[in-house]
């Protein structure tokens, strides 16, 4: 079993940065993909970026060139960086490890961007 906390939310003005950290208990190496999700009040959860084990990494649309999503199998965390953030990117974050077609998610934490 797969443990994910993650950590880095807050409040911020349009244009801030934030930095989220998620840290992972277990072996890093049997984490096939590790990513984030988001969940806004009245919508569904949705991929925001994601990185696999061979470092091939994926992003929305909606935060491509403004989200950079990195992975440390060292320190068994990955992080995304999260620049120019803008009131829609308000959501409840959600750290993800796929480990054998098995889906972990850690507990979220809340994203407030502020116009």
């Amino acid at each position: 079993q797969v443990h994910l906390v993650e950590s880095g939310g807050g409040l911020v003005q349009a244009g801030g940065s934030l930095r989220l950290s998620c840290a992972a208990s277990g072996s890093i190496g049997s984490i096939n993909v590790m990513g984030w999700y988001r969940q806004a009040l009245g919508k569904e959860r949705e991929l925001v970026a994601s990185v696999s084990s061979g470092a091939i990494t994926r992003y929305a649309d909606s935060v491509k060139g403004r989200f950079t999503i990195s992975r440390d199998n060292t320190k068994n965390t990955v992080s995304l960086q999260m620049n120019s953030l803008k009131p829609e990117d308000t959501a409840v974050y959600f750290c993800n490890a796929v480990v054998e077609y098995v889906w972990h998610w850690g507990q979220g934490t809340q994203v407030t961007v502020s116009s």
